[in-house]
């Protein structure tokens, strides 16, 4: 497998859909340089919703990008290209983990390597991701895309296509049940306990 930087593969992908739809100069730019502008955040929100599997977040990543190049030139609003990005891997995703083959479970002879957690997160920070990614698939897109990526209820809603209700209530069940797998785990102080240390 070849590894290359995020533009080089941008361009790749650019000239590769660019073969089944001509583009125009202008818009090829503009679509290179939103990307290059907008592909960290789209990867964390990857990342997040596919519950820390990198290699998945990068296909989510890639499969958003090339939806959203082919519908680049009916996108009346530009200030909308962020929802719309969105909308597109929320509903990828889903997609994603509808697929039977995607349940089937990856028999090898030799564990892979764990990856290293990252220096971002703490113990308690991983630990509480872990948590989240106990959450069923639409609480943890909820969670993701409202304390991670701040977007309101409505825009939530509009992403997920789902009521603002429904965004509501699968906020409220993923928290109450963060909140009550939080005080068994070990790794997270709570505020009892840091009320107790003093």
């Amino acid at each position: 497998m070849r590894v290359m930087g995020m533009k080089q593969h941008v361009e790749l992908e650019s000239r590769e859909v660019s073969m089944r739809r001509p583009r125009t100069d202008t818009a090829a730019a503009d679509f290179t340089a939103w990307v290059a502008a907008r592909h960290p955040a789209l990867h964390r929100t990857a990342y997040l919703l596919c519950a820390g599997d990198a290699h998945s977040a990068d296909d989510l990543t890639q499969q958003t990008l090339a939806k959203l190049y082919l519908a680049w030139g009916r996108i009346q609003d530009r200030t909308q290209i962020d929802a719309y990005a969105r909308r597109i891997m929320v509903n990828e995703h889903r997609s994603t983990w509808r697929r039977a083959w995607k349940r089937r479970e990856v028999v090898s002879e030799q564990l892979p390597e764990r990856p290293v957690p990252g220096r971002e997160y703490d113990g308690q920070g991983d630990a509480v991701w872990r948590l989240v990614q106990t959450l069923p698939p639409k609480q943890r897109a909820v969670v993701v895309l409202r304390y991670y990526d701040d977007l309101s209820e409505a825009e939530i809603a509009a992403a997920l296509g789902i009521s603002p209700g429904t965004v509501k209530s699968q906020a409220s069940r993923a928290l109450a049940t963060l909140r009550q797998r939080v005080p068994d785990h070990p790794q997270i102080d709570t505020p009892d306990d840091r009320r107790e240390a003093r």
